[in-house]
């Protein structure tokens, strides 16, 4: 499971004056247990309507543009409605964890653990993006359900996505990539999730398939909390962000000299991702990350193997792709404007990668534990 980065004041989300935050203002009630990881978090979610997490209605019924009703429900912040069960992903500082919610008869869902004592980043970042992603809705957006801090573990209810993310289906199945259908599909999903993000005032910073998680019904989703921030914070200088993250093989060159971003380092990002699908891993990903920052910079950008891989890729593939990595960010198309590209005519609906692609698959925990023993 994985970042989701906030705040860019440019391009679609742009406009003179403050930016307009997503869920500013947004309640969260204080953990005074003695924990100082717990204290220092500061952070139980108000719920989302209905469940036990209680917070202010009025913030979050707050209508965000391109929002959809979401029938999901909103789980709970009491530990004790949750039993967890295997483990389907990890990470440097967490473990994700299929579990069920007891409320609604054991319905299966997501928990991800993280140890904020091993957690690289200020923990303040972690706690405004999770209350923020707690609002979003949208269908390829992954949404924050539950939220609780027990010792020095956060955990994070989400939707169990359960066919893993595109990394994961691609190192079981289909190591060499997919075929250009497949991709357009995908993507489609994944654009339509960022120009969400992207009209309503967020980044995401991390776009890469490691965080495009899939549902067993073919629902693409946007995830992966890792690396988030609002839009108005120190460090911001006229609208574009400064710092340094994201994954180095997925980074935008602006990202990568600290000029300023905005939305357009994630169209990089997005392209770089497109390419990924193409081959089963990133352009210069066998490098060492100075040698990748090195050549994000001085040499061309990376484009597409029409020809010499596994499959075959089309001109306007190939075009599609040449106009996300240009290494001028004014000249990427916005989010909005790649959604009308003809790349995405020959994109098919969910049911064709439940029957190309999902059908066949072992079941994510037994993925997962494959992994790990490969690992250890």
């Amino acid at each position: 499971m994985g970042g989701l980065a906030l705040g860019d004041r440019g391009g679609s989300a742009g406009g003179s004056g403050s930016p307009r935050l997503l869920g500013s203002g947004a309640p969260a009630s204080v953990d005074k247990s003695p924990s100082s990881s717990s204290a220092a978090l500061g952070l139980r979610l108000g719920g989302g309507g209905g469940g036990n997490s209680g917070g202010s209605s009025s913030e979050h019924q707050q209508r965000h543009i391109g929002s959809v009703p979401d029938d999901w429900p909103m789980y709970s912040s009491q530990p004790d409605d949750y039993v967890i069960g295997p483990s389907i992903g990890f990470g440097a500082s967490s473990t994700v964890y299929q579990a069920s919610f007891r409320p609604l008869n054991g319905r299966a869902c997501a928990v991800k653990v993280i140890d904020l004592e091993a957690f690289g980043r200020d923990t303040d970042e972690l706690r405004r993006e999770t209350q923020l992603m707690s609002l979003s809705k949208h269908p390829n957006v992954l949404r924050v359900r539950g939220c609780w801090v027990e010792g020095s573990k956060l955990h994070i209810a989400t939707r169990l996505m359960s066919s893993g993310s595109m990394l994961d289906i691609m190192r079981f199945g289909w190591s060499d990539g997919f075929d250009e259908i497949v991709i357009a599909t995908v993507l489609r999903q994944a654009l339509e999730g960022l120009n969400y993000l992207h009209i309503n005032g967020w980044l995401h910073r991390d776009l890469k398939a490691a965080n495009m998680l899939v549902d067993d019904d073919g629902t693409v989703l946007l995830g992966d909390f890792g690396v988030g921030k609002e839009n108005i914070d120190e460090g911001w200088a006229e609208g574009k962000r400064k710092s340094f993250v994201g994954t180095p093989c997925w980074m935008a060159p602006e990202v990568v000299e600290r000029k300023g971003y905005g939305t357009k380092a994630d169209i990089w990002s997005f392209g770089i991702t497109a390419l990924e699908l193409t081959q089963g891993r990133a352009p210069y990903s066998r490098l060492p990350p100075v040698k990748v920052l090195m050549k994000t910079l001085q040499e061309d950008p990376p484009t597409l193997d029409r020809t010499g891989g596994a499959h075959k890729y089309s001109k306007v593939f190939d075009d599609f792709a040449r106009l996300c990595l240009q290494k001028d960010p004014t000249k990427r198309p916005s989010a909005e404007k790649l959604l009308q590209h003809g790349f995405f005519r020959q994109a098919k609906n969910k049911k064709h990668l439940v029957s190309t692609v999902l059908a066949g698959l072992p079941p994510l925990a037994e993925r997962q534990e494959r992994r790990r023993a490969m690992s250890i």
